[in-house]
């Protein structure tokens, strides 16, 4: 079985993978095909992947009886004594950007306003973008 996985990809190469796979979620490809159709599949990912990720997971004898394939991705396989594992990135690629300092502004009772209402406001602003909420 091979399982790929695309993320910010060209939609020609996405209509490309349903000749041979099914897409199951978008961006994500199922389906038994032989290592020969497989490794012309990768090759063909990774030449039109451009800016985005691919990940392909395939059965294979051993242990484990799986291999991994990644391009452009933070996680890279690494053999530890026989498993694959996937090691991810610790440090990000990009550089945060500087934060600009907000003046503290006094209250009614003359505090001053502080991180206290900013938490407030990000946690009001994360419960009213939630998907799934709690029923009453």
């Amino acid at each position: 079985m091979t399982v790929i996985v695309l993320t910010a990809v060209p939609p020609g190469l996405r209509g490309h993978l349903t000749r041979w796979l099914l897409e199951i979620s978008p961006g994500v490809y199922v389906g038994y095909v032989s290592a020969r159709v497989r490794e012309l599949i990768w090759e063909r990912i990774v030449e039109f992947v451009a800016e985005g990720r691919a990940l392909m997971v395939h059965s294979a004898h051993g242990e484990q009886r799986l291999e991994f394939q990644v391009h452009g991705h933070d996680w890279t396989p690494v053999d530890y004594d026989g498993i694959t594992l996937m090691r991810r990135q610790t440090t990000p690629t990009y550089v945060a950007g500087k934060s600009r300092k907000r003046p503290q502004q006094p209250t009614a009772d003359g505090a001053t306003e502080g991180a206290s209402t900013r938490d407030e406001t990000v946690w009001k602003r994360r419960n009213a973008r939630r998907k799934f909420r709690k029923k009453d």
